[in-house]
């Protein structure tokens, strides 16, 4: 392009096409690139071309306001935080079998230059644009011309959608389909085209032959007649607003997308936010008061209420911490709880007993097994080393994070081991100081949280969707914000979610902060909750600021080890009762917070939420594990040191 005859008025970076129909992409069938919206001439175009690898950075990066020799800025194109790309949280690290490398690669698609990819389109070619469904992968828009052929689909890994479809609103009028709410129909700026097109809208019961002239005279009236489902859209669209100037009545588009039903969650009025006040921490002697004479615990409903509103004090953490992660039965009696011990004991050396047995010769032929014992000792050996627990070369606690984490490879085969476990080991082997306890109060953490690691991801990007809808009932302004600065996704939250902020408070509030989330109160995700406490506390930072995408990230990345656990909680049970005591609260966000079930899909009736919004975790009271009863072991099992420090 002639810098004297075009104008680039958008572009975004992270913008991909994947070239394999496989459900999960390899790096070769993914070529990045950058999309553009230029201004030629008398013309508009769409421009997408791939990022070349030898590239020069000139043919990379355009200026977005000055062609004609400006600086690009660098705060505007540098990469902004990707979950599935960060190198220290990539989920998509677990370990696979090596395939032989004889035989082709199924589903491999051939070879051809990149650069044949690149493709450039007007806007007045289009006929359509397809949205992706929300959450279910990185979002993509597929454009349709006028011509009926459709273009490579965009994946958006960085976020961005809405901000091309709000530029391409300047030019085109996008109206939502009434047969399917994901795809937009794409008009020029014309009265009389708007006016033909509205019949094959089916808006209208009568002729829509007048129907501009009536919505600009009258809008109440013609709204309520039937247009209201691109109200928004139309007044901004019909009355353009001057050029580089932001509109608030774009239309809802991907990242806002309306319910059926039209239930806009940004117009909810949230009452004012409670006082909350937290407790002590239940004592020693607390605790022994709600155990009866056989060893079963009474009260257990109020007992939680007093951990969740207070945490434990820490000599108490080594045996309340088995009852919270399932490990022991809050209904069983002593004696129970000895057999239940001695039964699990055995279990876990007979898994163990699998890997150790395996000879080093036979570890060269299962690339499996050798794969997981190397990402975990890569991980063990840098995991909470500033602590005096894991401290020095030669510590034994080391060795144990080792064998309990090789162990639960043969506990849980399909996921193997993942990173970030053993930061969520860490604690627990920290507080239990006891292998086989340990390793089952894990398990039941990891019960909790195993989703997160899943190499698909979906789970962790319902947790992000989730955290998103949260976030625009509290602070619709803040989302706003976070949306002009392409942070809209949170994605900066990844690592808060992946391992419950394991690395963003100091070590003893970590502690707190676990034991208060796994009582399961006062309903599920409370942690979606941690994470909106977090960010309103740091709203006005991040707003006042002018903080961009990268700073953003940077403010996030700077909170670790500053942010104190109980103002943090205070404000997260605060938020909690603010939503709760509001009687309009719209229904999927009642479902993330555990006030309803799921709607039922029916064929009648659309899903109400635009997001998955089913929760990722079941907290409340941890259902007694139904064990297979084991057959006699010959093991000897050493007996628990009881010399050990409690946290």
């Amino acid at each position: 392009m002639d810098g004297s005859s075009y104008r680039v008025v958008f572009e975004k970076g992270g913008v991909y096409l994947h070239t394999s129909a496989r459900k999960h992409q390899d790096p070769d069938s993914l070529i990045a690139g950058v999309i553009r919206v230029v201004e030629k001439d008398s013309d508009v175009l769409l421009h997408w071309a791939p990022v070349e690898e030898a590239g020069d950075p000139a043919q990379i990066v355009f200026s977005k306001k000055d062609p004609s020799g400006g600086e690009p800025s660098a705060s505007e194109e540098e990469p902004t935080f990707d979950p599935g790309y960060e190198p220290d949280w990539a989920v998509i690290s677990t370990v696979r079998p090596q395939p032989h490398l004889a035989e082709p690669r199924r589903g491999a698609e051939p070879s051809c230059p990149r650069s044949s990819w690149a493709f450039s389109v007007s806007l007045g070619e289009l006929k359509s644009i397809r949205r992706s469904k929300p959450g279910l992968s990185w979002a993509y828009l597929v454009l349709v011309t006028q011509a009926g052929g459709s273009l490579p689909a965009l994946h958006f890994h960085r976020g961005g959608t809405r901000a091309l479809l709000r530029v391409l609103s300047r030019y085109l009028l996008l109206a939502s389909s009434p047969q399917d709410p994901r795809l937009y129909l794409v008009f020029p700026h014309d009265s009389s085209a708007l006016s033909s097109s509205f019949h094959h809208l089916q808006l209208f019961d009568q002729d829509s032959s007048n129907v501009v002239s009536r919505f600009l005279q009258d809008p109440y009236s013609t709204t309520f007649s039937s247009f209201s489902r691109v109200t928004n859209f139309f007044r901004g669209a019909l009355q353009p607003h001057p050029e580089g100037a932001s509109s608030p009545d774009l239309p809802l588009l991907p990242d806002d997308e309306p319910e059926p039903g039209f239930e806009v969650i940004s117009c909810v009025e949230l009452g004012r936010r409670p006082t909350v006040e937290r407790a002590p921490p239940v004592t020693e002697e607390e605790w022994a008061r709600h155990v009866g004479p056989d060893g079963r615990l009474q009260n257990i409903p109020e007992l939680k209420n007093r951990i969740f509103s207070g945490g434990l004090s820490p000599g108490l953490r080594r045996e309340a911490w088995k009852f919270l992660l399932g490990y022991l039965s809050w209904e069983g009696s002593a004696e129970e709880h000895k057999a239940h011990v001695r039964k699990k004991t055995d279990e876990y050396f007979r898994m163990k007993l699998q890997w150790k047995s395996v000879s080093a010769e036979q570890e060269r032929r299962n690339s499996l097994l050798h794969g997981y014992r190397s990402l975990i000792e890569r991980d063990v050996s840098r995991t909470d080393r500033t602590n005096k627990f894991y401290e020095g070369p030669e510590n034994p606690g080391l060795g144990l994070l080792n064998d309990i984490l090789l162990t639960y490879c043969m506990y849980h085969f399909d996921l193997g081991y993942v990173q970030g476990m053993s930061d969520l080991l860490s604690p627990i082997l920290f507080v239990v100081q006891n292998e086989v306890d340990a390793f089952w109060c894990f398990c039941g953490f990891m019960g909790l949280v195993h989703g997160n690691f899943e190499e698909s991801q979906e789970t962790m990007k319902r947790q992000l969707g989730q955290l998103l809808l949260l976030l625009r009932v509290l602070d619709q302004p803040l989302c706003d914000f976070l949306d002009s600065q392409d942070s809209g996704s949170l994605c900066f939250c990844f690592r808060w979610l992946l391992i419950w902020f394991k690395r963003e408070f100091p070590f003893p509030d970590v502690l707190r902060l676990w034991e208060v989330l796994w009582t399961g109160l006062p309903g599920p995700n409370l942690h979606l909750l941690v994470a909106c406490a977090i960010l309103d506390m740091e709203r006005d930072t991040l707003m006042l600021s002018g903080f961009g995408s990268n700073e953003i990230l940077k403010h996030i990345n700077e909170l670790t080890m500053k942010l104190s656990v109980e103002d943090v909680l205070t404000r997260a049970e605060a938020l909690y009762r603010q939503l709760t005591a509001c009687p309009e609260l719209p229904h999927n966000v009642q479902e993330v917070l555990g006030l309803a079930k799921p709607e039922e899909p029916s064929s009648l009736s659309p899903p109400v939420s635009p997001l998955p919004l089913s929760p990722t975790r079941a907290p409340p009271p941890m259902p007694q594990r139904e064990d297979v009863p084991q057959p006699d072991s010959s093991l000897e099992i050493l007996p628990e040191d009881d010399d050990g420090a409690d946290s």
